[in-house]
């Protein structure tokens, strides 16, 4: 369905070792960072970037917004909460664990990157 995601960073290396932990625990390479400073993580399905707004302003969070990424089990979402935190991210919302709602039975954790993002690391159950 997307393409590619881009968020805004305030420091992109701070952002990128965040962004290089956490999405590691999934099995993804760390990102690329282009000629013009902006971070990119490539997968078969979509781009993830970073990138500092363009319009010279600071970056800022989107009230209501939380990009989440696919997890392969709970013990995943698990280690991907604990290096968000270890590397820059702050817990938000309930700790991780199981939440049900509208037939659906999710294993999910947040955590806000070091930049004010909301991100969430999300596994079905059965």
């Amino acid at each position: 369905m997307f393409s590619h995601v881009m968020l805004g960073a305030n420091d992109i290396q701070e952002s990128k070792k965040f962004y290089d932990a956490i999405l590691d625990v999934m099995g993804h390479k760390p990102g690329v960072v282009d000629e013009k400073g902006r971070c990119f993580y490539f997968s078969k399905t979509g781009v993830f970037a970073l990138s500092v707004p363009i319009n010279g302003e600071p970056a800022s969070k989107g009230n209501g917004s939380t990009i989440g990424f696919a997890a392969s089990s709970t013990e995943d979402v698990d280690k991907w909460h604990a290096a968000g935190v270890e590397n820059g991210g702050a817990p938000c919302e309930d700790p991780p664990g199981v939440r049900e709602g509208g037939g659906m039975k999710l294993y999910l954790a947040y955590l806000l990157d070091p930049s004010g993002n909301k991100v969430c690391a999300m596994h079905r159950l059965d």
